[in-house]
């Protein structure tokens, strides 16, 4: 097994908060990937690379050991069972809810509720634990629409400032959890890269530490 590592990131919000985390641990990009159609970056560190992939492949990506470490919110974990991971860290980053929405002052509800989201399986269980069977509609974004148009009667999305919501007449109802990014390891890697990984894992562990008590 190649002694060099591959970290999986996504671009956005997850890409921004976790550079200063891995600046701190001696890992820089050496190259703006906002501005590469590039798919895999080098970095100041020799042992490891970082690729840019979609949030919602990152679990797959290190589950299947094409990446070695990938950093995930708790939501595209949850969704995706993430039964082959270790979720080793909370790096305390991107911040948001997934919740339960609805519009504000809503018709009541005739027949099975239907709900629209990406999250088919956490919306599922979510329903299922309250003793409530309803119909799901997935969709990929516009998610604020589904209530508009008639196509759904609620949805379940992440919310950051909830601002989105209100601007289409939307409010957040129902809490279903808190968000933040996680570190995720490849169990294999963990055993065979283990000297590499462990420092690492420790040196965002302190990153992390000093920055919360910074913010305190």
């Amino acid at each position: 097994m190649s002694e060099k590592l591959t970290l999986a990131l996504s671009k956005g919000r997850i890409l921004k908060d976790t550079m200063p985390l891995l600046d701190a641990a001696g890992i820089r990009l050496l190259e703006d990937p906002e501005r590469s159609r590039k798919l895999i970056f080098d970095t100041s560190h020799p042992n490891v690379q970082i690729v840019i992939i979609r949030a919602s492949d990152v679990p797959t990506f290190v589950e299947h050991g094409a990446a070695d470490i990938g950093v995930a919110g708790k939501d595209v974990l949850m969704e995706h069972g993430a039964q082959g991971l270790y979720e080793l860290l909370d790096l305390e980053i991107a911040r948001c809810k997934l919740m339960v929405a609805a519009p504000v002052n809503p018709p009541e509800v005739r027949g099975r509720l239907k709900v629209a989201t990406k999250f088919l399986n956490i919306t599922r269980d979510y329903y299922a634990a309250k003793g409530e069977q309803v119909e799901l509609v997935k969709l990929y974004g516009s998610m604020e629409l589904a209530p508009l148009v008639g196509l759904a009667h609620r949805i379940v999305d992440v919310v950051d400032t909830g601002n989105t919501l209100r601007a289409n007449g939307l409010e957040p109802i129902e809490l279903i959890g808190h968000v933040t990014s996680r570190l995720v390891v490849n169990k294999a890697s963990m055993k065979m890269k283990h000297s590499i990984i462990r420092p690492l894992i420790d040196q965002l562990g302190e990153a992390v530490a000093a920055r919360r008590k910074g913010a305190a």
